[in-house]
């Protein structure tokens, strides 16, 4: 279906009804990883190798499966895809930035306050924070592990955000959209009477920011909300956080695969990922404009549409076990043309490196 011909709603930030939780999100991790290792082994049995996925996008650190960096996707565009993803700049943590040349740096790049300042080596939003000015950021750098790159982007105020799941096929080249999860911030909704720490404490979804011990909410609590009023929680759409996953297969139109496909092929031998975008409506999205990209995942990247809480788990499974299938498959023809997966030890290394500096990371907010 074309875009035109979609019946969709014009505010792309109003999520209609949903159930509290889902299944997948209520679930513990450790529980949902279980048969993902499972299949994931049978994978690796079939296809000669658990790390078959990491031949996927040869060009990026292990395919993207672990431990690259948010700079890697970005440097490798060419000028179209850099004409729709967010002004951004490199800041290595190493003491000697100054205010003045922070300020130099950010005007160079095109960016003023506020920006979103993130970690090149990060995931499922930790770590990254909206900065108002200069003395935000100093504090930021400050908490930020010394030695280590933080990406300075420009905040896109959008309420719509969306993850759009891409795979070419390497015999055929034929690129397609996979899937498309539409995200929306966690909030309350003000009565007149009650704080807005309560209101969180009501909210089965919101008060996860209240038990994330690595997410600060900027939002003053003992604040009272008009009646009707929403009060977005965070920076981050994160379900860690809050945040609600919807499933957007309904916005795949051909105009939005030929907008990411020319994206993705303006990127070096990216076969695999998902591009997270804001986006102006989800009319706009459909027809594949106004989107602008906020960062991209490689072979690591979750079907993260599989959290709708009006998709069932079974399939929800079946949706990731789809994922994880096309994924190998990726990786196997990839090595069939001569790309080398990288070795167990090698990406047990990058991600030991990667959980630890997670953890040490400034709260997002």
């Amino acid at each position: 279906m074309k875009a035109a011909e979609l019946d969709l709603p014009h505010d792309s930030d109003h999520p209609g009804e949903v159930r509290a939780c889902s299944v997948l999100e209520r679930m513990p991790k450790w529980l949902i990883c279980v048969p993902l290792v499972v299949q994931w082994l049978w994978l690796s049995v079939r296809h000669g190798g658990a790390t078959v996925p990491s031949a996927a996008n040869p060009h990026l650190t292990s395919g993207g499966l672990v431990g690259e960096g948010k700079l890697e996707y970005f440097r490798g565009m060419g000028p179209h895809a850099r004409s729709v993803t967010a002004d951004y700049r490199a800041v290595f943590n190493d003491g000697m930035a100054t205010e003045a040349l922070l300020r130099q740096g950010m005007a160079e790049s095109g960016l003023a306050f506020p920006v979103v300042a993130k970690p090149d080596l990060g995931l499922c939003g930790y770590g990254v924070r909206l900065l108002a000015d200069m003395a935000a950021l100093q504090a930021y750098l400050a908490a930020f592990p010394a030695g280590e790159t933080v990406v300075l982007q420009r905040y896109l105020p959008q309420e719509g955000e969306a993850g759009i799941f891409y795979a070419r096929d390497p015999h055929t080249g034929q690129g397609r959209v996979i899937g498309l999860a539409l995200r929306y911030f966690p909030r309350v909704t003000g009565d007149g009477r009650r704080t807005v720490a309560q209101l969180v404490a009501a909210d089965v979804r919101a008060r996860r920011i209240a038990r994330s011990p690595r997410h600060q909410c900027s939002v003053a609590p003992d604040s009272v909300p008009a009646a009707g009023q929403q009060v977005r929680l965070a920076t981050i759409g994160s379900t860690r956080v809050g945040g609600l996953y919807r499933n957007g297969a309904r916005l795949i139109t051909p105009e939005l695969v030929r907008a990411i496909d020319a994206v993705a092929r303006d990127m070096p031998a990216f076969h695999f990922g998902r591009f997270d975008v804001r986006y102006d409506s989800l009319r706009e999205l459909a027809a594949g404009r106004g989107f602008t990209i906020m960062e991209i995942n490689g072979a690591g990247s979750e079907a993260i549409e599989a959290w709708d809480p009006d998709i069932g788990v079974l399939q929800g499974f079946r949706m990731v076990f789809a994922k994880q299938r096309l994924l190998f498959a990726i990786g196997a023809a990839q090595r069939k043309a001569g790309v080398r997966p990288i070795g167990l030890l090698a990406l047990a290394r990058l991600n030991r490196r990667q959980n630890r500096l997670v953890a040490r990371y400034p709260p997002s907010n």
